[in-house]
C-alpha cells in the first residue's frame, strides 16, 4: 500500500523516531489510540519499523516481554492515553524483574489538562518503582529549549534500555493533534552514544578532531596515576588543560583559563576545540564554559548524561585513568596529533596577563595582591561566584590546594566546610575568601569549639550582595532599584567597622581591616605568615560594590578586536528578544 503522507510535524515525536532509527530499534507494538497517531502513523510509514498490532495493552507489553527476549533487542510499546497505560503495568513489571529492554511510549494529552476532569486524561508522573527503570515526560516542543530537553531525555531513555544489565523504561509523549502529516525528511537530532571499557572506542585524533581540550570541573583528589595517565595523552595529542582552581589539576599542558575565556571582546575561536573531553563535576568557572567547541566527550565512572554544554557526543562509564590511558596508548609512538594547540591557546593567555589594568580596590584586586602570595602546601577555600570567579583569573602557587562549594553551589556552608576541612591537618593553614552575605550567612560555626588556630578568612565586605550589582547581571536592569530586595542590602550592621571586630575577638580571633589599598598594605603580610600561629585571623576588606562592579568590567575588557566590538555592540542595540529573533531567522 502507498501512502501519501509523511512524518508527523509534532517535534518530540520526530525526536523519538530520529533517535529510535540512530540506535536501530526497529520492533514496534502498537496499540489503537488518537494521542499515539502522531507517533504510530509516522512510523508506519517508514520501512526502517517493523510494525505488530495489539488491541490490548496488557497483552502488548507482554508481547514486548517475549519478543525482546527472543531478539535479545530492545522493542517498544505505544498506547494512547486514558486507561491503555495502566494495562501496561503486569508486563513492565515481568520486564523490569527479567531486564527486558521494553520501551513503552505512552500518549496524552497536554501535562497541563491533568487534574481537571478532561476526559481520557489520567496523571502518569508517578510510576511503581518495580515496573520501570526510568520514567520521563517529553514537553510539547515550543523553541530549543524543549528540543534540547527531548533529545536528552529521549537519548537517556534509550540508553537506559541496556544500562546496569538492561530493564524497562518508560517516555511519557503529548501530543498536539497536529496536521497534516508533511515532513518528508526527519531533522537532524543529537544522538548520544554510552562506551563501557568493553565497547569499540570512537576514533580520536582524525582530521575533525585535530584540536583537543580537556575541561575539568571540581575534581577529587588526584592521584599520582590519574595526573600521568592525563599527561600522557596531552603528549599525544597535544591537547589543553582548562581548569579552575576547584579542578586541582597541576600537570602538563594545565592552563587557568578564566582570564582569557571571560574577555567580551576577545575572538576565542583559535582556542576552540573540535573535541571538548569533560571530566569533573560542576564547576563555577562560567567564562571557561564558553570553549566548548563542535563535540563533547563526558568521562565518568557513573556514566551518566550530563550535557552541561549541550554539545554532548558519547559518555564513557569508566574511571577517566582508563580513558585516558586507552587513547594515549592508541597513539603511542606517532607524532603529536596538533602540537602546537596548546602553545597557541598558551599564548592567548599570556597576551591578557600582559596587559592586566590597574584595578580599584575590590575583590578582584584583592585576588591580584595575594594569590601568589598564598603560603606553599596551604589550602584556600573559595566563596561561589565573585570570590571564586576573580580568584581564577591569578595563579595560586602549584603547591596550595583548593575548594569551593559548587555542588549545591549555595552560599551557606562556606565556613563550615572551611573549619571542616582545617580539622583534618591542625598543622598547615587554611584559607577563605568570602562575601559579607555568605560570612553572616555561616557565622554561628566560627564560634564551634573545634575551630583550631590555622584559619585565615579573608572577609571582602560591600555591604550587600555585590553579584547584583555586577555591570552585566541580569539585575543591572533595575539600576539601584536591585539594591534593596535583589542585593539584599542594609543587612548585618551595613558595614559596620565593628561588628565583626567584636564578636570575632570576643571569640578568640586575632582582627584585622583595611578600608583602602594603603590599610591592606598594613595588613597584608600578617595575614599571609606561613607559620600557623597562636590564634586564626579574619581579614576584613571593606570595598563598595560600584568599584567591585568597575574592576569586573575592566578585567573583562583587556583585550578587543573588531568582531569582538561589534558583537557587543548588537548585543546592546538588539536586545536579548532581538537576538532571539534574530537567532530564528537565521536557522530559516
Amino acid at each position: 500500500m502507498t501512502y501519501n503522507y509523511a512524518y508527523t510535524r509534532e517535534k518530540n515525536a520526530q525526536v523519538i523516531l530520529y533517535l529510535l532509527k540512530a540506535h536501530n530499534i526497529r520492533h514496534v507494538i502498537a496499540s489503537p489510540g488518537t494521542t499515539n497517531t502522531a507517533l504510530v502513523s509516522s512510523m508506519q510509514q517508514d520501512p526502517h519499523f517493523i510494525m505488530y498490532s495489539s488491541v490490548d495493552e496488557r497483552s502488548a507489553a507482554y508481547m514486548a516481554c517475549g519478543l525482546a527476549a527472543e531478539l535479545n533487542e530492545p522493542v517498544v510499546i505505544s498506547c494512547t492515553g486514558a486507561t491503555a497505560s495502566r494495562n501496561y503495568l503486569p508486563g513492565m513489571t515481568e520486564a523490569f524483574y527479567r531486564k527486558l529492554p521494553v520501551l513503552a511510549i505512552t500518549s496524552m494529552q497536554a501535562f497541563s489538562r491533568v487534574g481537571h476532569h478532561v476526559a481520557q486524561v489520567i496523571d502518569r508522573s508517578s510510576m511503581p518503582k518495580d515496573a520501570v527503570t526510568l520514567s520521563v515526560e517529553l514537553p510539547i516542543v515550543k523553541d530549543d529549549e524543549d528540543v534540547w530537553d527531548c533529545e536528552i531525555k529521549v537519548n537517556k531513555a534509550i540508553l537506559e534500555l541496556k544500562r546496569h544489565g538492561g530493564g524497562p523504561v518508560h517516555i511519557n509523549l503529548p501530543t498536539t493533534y497536529s496536521k497534516p502529516y508533511d515532513v518528508k525528511q526527519l531533522p537532524d537530532y543529537r544522538v548520544i552514544e554510552r562506551i563501557s571499557e568493553q565497547d569499540r572506542f570512537p576514533e580520536l585524533g582524525t582530521p575533525d578532531h585535530r584540536k583537543i581540550a580537556v575541561f575539568v570541573g571540581a575534581h577529587k583528589t588526584w592521584s599520582k596515576a590519574e595526573t600521568e595517565a592525563l599527561e600522557s595523552f596531552c603528549e599525544q595529542y597535544g591537547a589543553v588543560v582548562f581548569c579552575d582552581h576547584s579542578s586541582g589539576y597541576q600537570g602538563k599542558n594545565r592552563l587557568l583559563f578564566a582570564l582569557a575565556a571571560a574577555q567580551t571582546m576577545l575572538d576565542k575561536s583559535p582556542c576552540q576545540p573540535d573535541v571538548l573531553i569533560h571530566i569533573g563535576e560542576v564547576t563555577g568557572d562560567y567564562a571557561t564554559l564558553g570553549m566548548a567547541g563542535r563535540q563533547v566527550w563526558r568521562v565518568s565512572e557513573d556514566g551518566e548524561i550530563r550535557d552541561t554544554f549541550r554539545k554532548l557526543r558519547y559518555v564513557f562509564a569508566m574511571p577517566e585513568q582508563a580513558f585516558f590511558a586507552h587513547y594515549a596508548g592508541q597513539a603511542a609512538g606517532q607524532a603529536p596529533v596538533n602540537a602546537g594547540y596548546y602553545e597557541q591557546c598558551r599564548q592567548q593567555l599570556q597576551a591578557i596577563r600582559d596587559n592586566l589594568p590597574e584595578l580599584p580596590l575590590s575583590n578582584a584586586w584583592l585576588a591580584s595582591q595575594l594569590a601568589h602570595r598564598i603560603p606553599a602546601g596551604s589550602t584556600i577555600h573559595f566563596g561561589i561566584l565573585n570570590s571564586l570567579r576573580c580568584w581564577n583569573f591569578y595563579e595560586l602557587p602549584a603547591s596550595v590546594t583548593a575548594a569551593s562549594n559548587v555542588g549545591g553551589f549555595g552560599i551557606d556552608g562556606g565556613l563550615s566546610s572551611l573549619i571542616g576541612a582545617s580539622l583534618a591537618n591542625p598543622n598547615k593553614l587554611y584559607f577563605a575568601v568570602i562575601g559579607d552575605l555568605a560570612f553572616f550567612y555561616d557565622l554561628n560555626v566560627l564560634g564551634n569549639r573545634h575551630a583550631g588556630n590555622n584559619l585565615r578568612i579573608l572577609l571582602v565586605n560591600n555591604g550587600k550582595g555585590t553579584e547584583f550589582r555586577q555591570y552585566n547581571h541580569h539585575a543591572a536592569y533595575f539600576g539601584e532599584g536591585a539594591e534593596e530586595f535583589v542585593a539584599a542590602s542594609g543587612h548585618f550592621g551595613c558595614k559596620s567597622p565593628t561588628l565583626v571586630k567584636n564578636f570575632a575577638t570576643d571569640l578568640g580571633y586575632e582582627y584585622l581591616a583595611a578600608t583602602s589599598k594603603e590599610e591592606f598594605a598594613v595588613h597584608y603580610q600578617r595575614f599571609i605568615a606561613p607559620e600557623v600561629g597562636g590564634k586564626s585571623i579574619i581579614f576584613e576588606v571593606f570595598t563598595d560594590s560600584e568599584l567591585e562592579s568597575q574592576a569586573l568590567e575592566s578585567i573583562q575588557n583587556i583585550a578587543s578586536n573588531p568582531a569582538g566590538k561589534t558583537k557587543e555592540m548588537a548585543k546592546k542595540l538588539l536586545g536579548p528578544k532581538g537576538i532571539e529573533t534574530v537567532k530564528r531567522l537565521l536557522k530559516r
